[in-house]
């Protein structure tokens, strides 16, 4: 998939300025939680991100504004949190034969000095072109100079992204695969994929270029699997993408509700989240992780 039109991908750790920002009353400081989307032996986190109907992020909802389910009942959400924290982002991008034809150039922008990238380029095989580091610039030079072609790796560029990203500090994780979705030449098979990103922190965006639309259900299903998102794209939208991408990673609520009573048997629950919107407000839309995995003793 495309590289030089990659350079999105850390673009999407820059700061958009479409938001809508509803008045927040003051929020006591116990209510506040770490953002790590997973089950341990006090809570359940649950990372969520509303937006409008331009998809641009909402800030400023409090917890009365939401409601969660776990395996259909409603649990007491006891951990509230909405922060700006550094993130960590994995640029994973598709270089292989079927989107050669795609290039352009963006530049590459920061807004944390403390965010970490990544770099993950795969064709026939993954390739881990930058390790995890601070600062973008040798990840700005790998993907303006790429070779393309090949056959499509997308499952394994998946996972090798994946487990670099635990070597983060970092709470807020974030995986960018920028591809046409087309997958021939992986080890890894696709339950295997959604096995590894069920037990993941972090949230997978996916953006989708039409060289065969056939292929986006496999973009389409890791991104909601995750809690990310899906994003068909076209050259010209790049920008606007990264940009969206950058609101919703920084923008994102954390809900929390006790883990007691859980059996700890490493079963499979499903999450729903009913979001109520204050009085006035427009429609609102809320995505989050469908599901987490009980711990195991």
């Amino acid at each position: 998939m495309t590289c030089n039109c990659l350079g999105l991908a850390l673009l999407a750790l820059s700061i958009a300025r479409a938001q809508v920002a509803v008045e927040p009353r003051p929020k006591p400081a116990e209510h506040t939680a770490r953002p790590n989307l997973r089950a341990d032996t006090n809570l359940v986190l649950v990372p969520i991100t509303v937006v409008d109907r331009l998809n641009h992020p909402v800030t400023g909802l409090e917890q009365e504004n939401f409601r969660i389910f776990d395996d259909g009942v409603e649990r007491t959400i006891t951990a509230f949190a909405m922060e700006d924290e550094p993130v960590a982002l994995g640029l994973i991008f598709d270089h292989s034969g079927s989107v050669a034809g795609i290039r352009t150039r963006m530049f590459l922008k920061t807004s944390n000095p403390d965010d970490d990238y990544f770099l993950v380029g795969f064709a026939s095989r993954p390739e881990l072109t930058v390790p995890l580091t601070n600062g973008n610039a040798e990840v700005k030079y790998r993907v303006l100079n790429t070779k393309w072609g090949g056959s499509t790796a997308l499952n394994d560029g998946v996972i090798l992204g994946l487990n670099e990203l635990k070597k983060s500090r970092l709470s807020r994780k974030a995986l960018l695969v920028v591809s046409d979705g087309g997958e021939n030449n992986s080890r890894y098979s696709h339950r295997e994929l959604e096995r590894i990103v069920e037990e993941s922190d972090a949230l997978i965006y996916t953006i989708g270029f039409p060289s065969d639309q056939a292929n986006f259900p496999l973009l389409k299903s890791m991104a909601e699997l995750s809690g990310g998102r899906f994003i068909p794209a076209q050259l010209p939208d790049m920008g606007d993408i990264a940009a969206k991408v950058a609101l919703e990673l920084r923008n994102r609520y954390v809900l929390g509700f006790a883990a007691d009573g859980i059996p700890r048997d490493g079963k499979l629950h499903n999450l729903r989240v009913q979001l109520i919107p204050p009085h006035g407000m427009p429609p609102l839309k809320a995505s989050w992780r469908h599901t987490y995995r009980a711990p195991e003793n």
